[in-house]
């Protein structure tokens, strides 16, 4: 189940599942503003993971450049097996922007053949809402053996998404549309968007509440863009949210561009266009 309710994870949390939560908070403008909040308050049990430290890579990145580049697979493996999660444990990530950042442990699991991992719509703001209480207490992690993996699976650099527009294919800009259009650009080398890129806002996969938009509204939002886009955004993170949505509406073989308008915008022989799609 890719997308699990408030009540839907207490369930899987009283009837004793195996299930590891995981906090995923985390603030581009202040980068340990996340961990802060986890220590004042979160789930029952969840474990704190670093998005800018451990969902992302150093010196020994594994695939992609930009400010968020993957780390190895084999960093990725033992960072789970010290949350105590192994290839059967049911992990479910939060956070307190609609799934956006926590899709992307969603999508690093899957990327590594992990299917039992799955996003709690609404993130923390649905699990107050829903009456479930928090707690500052720091959870005992008994860590396990995670055993290795091949490399990341569903991942293209910047010179498989030319040839990807060159033959006709989708690719999909997750950014909000005024990044998209280059009408201001506050962190990136760059204004404006891979040339031939259509913009798909992953604000827009969600309702008011917060929590993911009807499944026949998700589907038509991004219908007609075939079996195998390629989905980008700054750094690699909010583009496996629309990754988690393409994989609600069935399109499975999405593929995920981790470098991102970071990576190409930073790189002056790579075009770039400016306007509406």
């Amino acid at each position: 189940m890719t997308l699990v309710s408030a009540t839907e994870l207490a369930a899987l949390v009283d009837d004793d599942t195996p299930v590891v939560v995981c906090d995923v908070r985390f603030h581009l403008a202040d980068h340990g503003q996340g961990r802060r909040e986890y220590d004042e308050a979160h789930l029952p049990g969840a474990r704190f993971v670093d998005l800018h430290t451990e969902l992302a890579g150093g010196d020994d990145q594994g695939t992609g450049g930009g400010r968020h580049p993957l780390p190895s697979v084999a960093r990725f493996t033992a960072l789970l097996g010290r949350l105590g999660i192994d290839p059967a444990t049911r992990v479910v990530a939060y956070d307190s922007a609609g799934g956006a950042i926590a899709a992307r442990m969603w999508w690093m699991l899957r990327s590594i053949g992990h299917s039992q991992a799955s996003v709690l719509d609404g993130g923390i703001d649905a699990w107050t809402a829903a009456g479930f209480g928090l707690t500052d207490e720091i959870p005992r992690v008994d860590p396990v053996e995670y055993p290795p993996r091949p490399d990341w699976t569903g991942v293209v650099d910047a010179d498989a998404v030319t040839a990807t527009l060159e033959f006709g294919g989708t690719v999909i800009d997750a950014r909000a549309p005024e990044r998209y259009r280059g009408d201001h650009e506050p962190i990136d080398a760059r204004a404006g968007h891979i040339p031939g890129a259509v913009n798909v806002f992953h604000g827009g996969n969600l309702a008011d509440d917060g929590t993911h938009r009807p499944l026949p509204e998700l589907a038509q939002r991004f219908a007609g863009v075939g079996e195998s886009p390629i989905v980008y955004c700054g750094s690699g993170v909010t583009a496996c949210h629309d990754l988690l949505v393409l994989s609600l509406v069935g399109v499975e073989q999405a593929r995920l561009y981790p470098g991102s308008w970071s990576e190409w915008s930073a790189d002056p022989d790579r075009p770039v266009a400016t306007g509406g799609d």
